[in-house]
């Protein structure tokens, strides 16, 4: 089968692999139908990743077909449309049992890290009995995709640990398909101002039309100036952090209000320099988190219910045997335009 293979920091490439097997008996292996490029995937091309060794096959989100089944899989069946998720959860170690299967004893966010992932013609599934959803008729592969990641994390990391709540204020640092994915698992709680900042007018120009209040250029002026006139001077209840370097964390730690949320979602590859001098005395709550994709099910009804349609972060296909063109849209979004980038079998 043909496989989209991490090479070493800077390099990936296309191979032929063996087509995977069942190895355990709660194993399932999935013939992928639509897979998509995350974040993550360029974080681990920059070397931030250090679980993830060359030689690995890339790649935690797709959706897909049953194609065969361990003996002790339960609800799944060859031929059944599935989609998998980024987290791998055995459902039954102490981790999972707090709701905290992104800490899974023998998962986690393995796939595309420490065993091959979904950027593939098949992708083997450990604990395919809570690690697989599945997809009714009415949703297509397109949209459905879309959960199998960057939608929970979102919601999870930013949204539900950014504690927004009706009329509130938030500001998201990052308009990319993160902070958009953000930016519409927020509108569910309605608050009063979302505020997108970001570098690129493009993606401004999406986050308006996606649902944000204001829109601020960073590049152009003073981000957390622009932020305190939008709130008279009070700053916002949640700032979600949705890049992943120092600069848009500072940013955060600038324009929270006092009793306010700093909300980590970015993957950070560098130290990040923690100013307790200004914070310490405005009740201010840090929170990280990695996705645990325990939202899905609920996101997946809001698409069924027409309430949140994941295709409007789709900007581009490709064919997965033109996955290197994808992989250079992706990684040149500012010149592309690329937010989500959708990889068809």
């Amino acid at each position: 089968m043909r496989a989209l293979v991490y090479l070493g920091r800077g390099r990936i490439g296309v191979e032929e692999r063996p087509q995977p097997t069942v190895q355990r008996a709660t194993d399932a292996v999935v013939r992928i139908v639509r897979s998509t490029i995350c974040g993550t995937d360029l974080h681990i091309l920059k070397g931030d990743v250090a679980t993830c060794s060359s030689g690995r096959i890339l790649g935690h989100e797709g959706t897909g077909v049953v194609e065969s089944v361990g003996a002790a899989v339960v609800g799944f069946a060859p031929g059944d449309r599935v989609l998998i998720s980024c987290i791998t959860a055995c459902g039954l170690c102490p981790a999972c049992r707090q709701g905290m299967p992104s800490h899974c004893a023998t998962g986690g966010w393995i796939l595309g890290n420490t065993i091959d992932g979904t950027q593939a013609d098949f992708v083997r599934i450990p604990h395919a009995t809570s690690s697989l959803h599945a997809l009714p008729a009415d949703v297509d592969d397109e949209a459905a995709v879309m959960l199998s990641d960057i939608l929970p994390t979102g919601f999870e990391c930013g949204v539900a640990n950014g504690r927004i709540a009706p009329g509130g204020t938030v500001a998201i640092v990052g308009s990319g398909p993160i902070g958009l994915a953000t930016l519409l698992t927020a509108q569910f709680y309605t608050p009063s101002r979302i505020i997108m900042i970001d570098l690129d007018d493009h993606r401004l120009e999406v986050a308006r039309a996606l649902g944000a209040t204001d829109v601020v250029n960073s590049a152009t002026g003073d981000a957390a100036a622009a932020v305190q006139l939008l709130t008279d001077g009070r700053g916002v209840d949640t700032a979600i952090e949705a890049v992943g370097v120092p600069d848009t964390f500072r940013l955060c730690e600038r324009i929270v209000a006092a009793g306010g949320v700093i909300a980590n979602i970015g993957v950070h590859g560098k130290p990040v320099e923690l100013h307790l001098e200004t914070l310490w005395s405005h009740n201010v709550t840090i929170t990280t988190r990695l996705v645990d994709a325990v939202s899905t099910p609920m996101l997946l009804r809001t698409v069924r219910a027409h309430r949140l349609d994941p295709r409007r972060l789709v900007t581009h296909r490709f064919p997965m045997h033109d996955i290197l063109a994808a992989y250079d849209t992706f990684g040149r979004a500012a010149a592309t335009k690329a937010l989500k980038v959708v990889l068809e079998a």
